[in-house]
């Protein structure tokens, strides 16, 4: 490496390294299906965190204590168990980090996968600081919700960069008509909604995250978790009903399999669902719920999406090596 070429890498690594590796598509697909599975990974580990009772474990923040950045041993098992949670979030940077590495080594450079691949890094460190703030507050209920929330943003955007691997960046052309496609729209909103007030089920609940007290929202638990239990009747029949549209207008097998595979999720998470309910909540079972609630989300995410096609551009968005340093560094 010339002195030239250190001070190139110095200033724009990711270019530096695009001028030296070509990815093939696969490894551009995998590393963005890497960051989606990291996601799902921190919001279980999240939830092991709060059911184990561990959300103070490490009672502050950046630091794990006053006087220590990480755990010790006097913190017992809580104290690890946070610490460990805090130290996925550097495995899920690296998995979004490789992600953004291959969209931008691929040739020719597609800018706005990049952009997708750069967004989920912001949505992460932006949740790490909503994480600390969560901690500072001593666990506060809408804190947590919030936290939740923007882990679900993060979800989305990658499951769309993993969904644009896969396609061209052309303009998208619509597989179905616009009717449906506005039912499945009416889905997506429904699920939002269930996902939202599933967090406020757990800030009602009974799993508050520490074994010290932690204030809770003060609504009637049973009543939040009713609701929620219909607008999961409402998500199941929006699937239910979007299947047989679909059908009926002779859709591709596409969407028709996406809808199907929604309906086998819900089904499984609705037995969770009442389950732990009629349990009194168990925490492995709302950990299991937990995980379901982002597959729910994903197999929402992917019906939508495969009511379009985004056809190739002949290969793709192709920007000059200078105009595309100057770009990625705007970016």
């Amino acid at each position: 490496m010339t002195p030239a070429d250190a001070v190139r890498a110095a200033r724009n690594p990711l270019a530096f390294i695009a001028d030296r590796w070509t990815p093939d598509p696969r490894t551009v697909q995998r590393a963005a299906l890497a960051a989606v599975v990291m996601a799902v990974i921190i919001v279980v580990t999240g939830g092991a965190v709060r059911l184990t009772g561990s959300g103070l474990g490490c009672p502050t923040w950046p630091k794990c204590t006053d006087r220590s950045l990480t755990a010790t041993s006097e913190m017992g098992v809580h104290g690890a168990i946070e610490f460990s949670n805090r130290m996925l979030t550097y495995v899920l940077c690296a998995a979004v980090g490789w992600a953004i590495i291959a969209a931008r080594s691929a040739k020719p450079w597609r800018r706005p996968l990049t952009r997708l691949g750069w967004a989920q890094f912001w949505v992460v460190m932006g949740n790490a600081v909503l994480g600390g703030i969560v901690v500072l507050v001593g666990l506060n209920p809408y804190t947590v919700a919030a936290h939740f929330l923007l882990t679900t943003a993060l979800i989305t955007v990658a499951v769309l960069t993993w969904q644009r691997t896969r396609e061209g960046d052309g303009a998208p052309r619509p597989l179905v008509g616009k009717a449906v496609t506005q039912l499945a729209w009416l889905l997506v909103v429904a699920s939002g909604a269930l996902i939202a007030v599933g967090t406020v089920v757990s800030g009602a609940g009974r799993h508050a995250g520490d074994s010290s007290e932690v204030s809770r929202i003060p609504l009637d638990w049973e009543m939040i978790a009713q609701l929620h239990a219909d607008l999961a009747w409402v998500v199941v029949a929006l699937t239910v009903a979007l299947w047989f549209v679909l059908k009926a207008v002779d859709a591709p097998v596409g969407p028709l399999h996406r809808a199907r595979d929604l309906f086998l999720v819900l089904m499984a998470q609705g037995v969770i669902g009442y389950v732990q309910y009629f349990t009194h909540t168990p925490e492995v079972l709302v950990g299991i719920h937990m995980l379901g609630a982002t597959l729910v989300w994903i197999g929402v995410l992917r019906v939508l999406l495969s009511l379009r096609e985004r056809p190739g551009t002949g290969g793709a968005e192709t920007v000059p090596a200078a105009d595309a340093d100057a770009a990625l560094t705007a970016v």
